[in-house]
């Protein structure tokens, strides 16, 4: 029987995954020991993509299928939205960020990149390319919030955030999201499957990205 397009994809992308997973920035935010100021510029960007992503995922709802993926993407952009918004509110006030900071804390380049790479993508893809670039930052928020809350020291700063990526909630919804992908990638051509793994493989690589810029605390270098 042949592998699905997610088995496939995670398997390929492995080792990119297990450097995400041994990140300076998730290593200390398990430990607790990540810096205040790395987590804060992390939770700012975090935001401004939050944004994106959801306008990301409401563009590809409207290539659905099916009746049920319109449901279904729109639902989970709205959900993006709602339950981070207010993991990132809780953070916000814990670290001082006001509107006004938040507002002049313009997106980064990786932030902007990766933004734009989804966007584009959603607007000029076929859904199940689009379902492909989007699909990495679902599943592997999921694995590493549940590697973290594996090993996460008690008490830590940062249990908020872990216990809602290594939650019972998120990790039903990433596997309804592997679902449809899955599905439509079923009787995807072999082109499309190819431009799927591109997508899904880039998306990756911005979100070891998005990491690495946050622990740096990368921005606009002009």
């Amino acid at each position: 029987m042949p592998k699905t397009f997610s088995a496939e994809a995670w398997a390929r992308n492995l080792p990119l995954y297990e450097k995400i997973q041994a990140m300076p920035f998730n290593a200390e935010l398990a430990a607790g020991t990540l810096a205040d100021d790395r987590f804060r510029h992390y939770i700012i960007q975090d935001a401004h993509y939050l944004e994106g992503f959801a306008r990301a995922l409401s563009l590809a709802s409207a290539k659905g299928h099916t009746a049920d993926h319109v449901v279904h993407f729109a639902s989970a952009a709205q959900v993006a939205i709602v339950v981070e918004r207010s993991l990132h509110a809780d953070y916000f006030i814990k670290f001082g960020i006001t509107p006004v900071a938040f507002k002049t804390a313009e997106p980064t380049p990786v932030c902007e990149h990766y933004v734009s790479y989804l966007l584009r993508v959603a607007a000029l893809e076929p859904f199940e390319v689009a379902l492909a670039a989007l699909l990495p930052c679902f599943w592997i928020y999921r694995e590493v919030g549940k590697h973290i809350h594996g090993a996460a020291a008690s008490p830590n700063p940062y249990k908020a955030w872990i216990n809602t990526y290594a939650g019972v909630e998120f990790e039903q919804a990433v596997d309804a999201v592997i679902k449809v992908v899955d599905e439509v990638a079923n009787d995807a051509s072999s082109r499309t499957r190819d431009a799927m793994h591109h997508t899904f493989k880039r998306a990756t690589q911005l979100e070891w990205m998005f990491w690495h810029g946050a622990y740096d605390l990368k921005g606009w270098p002009v």
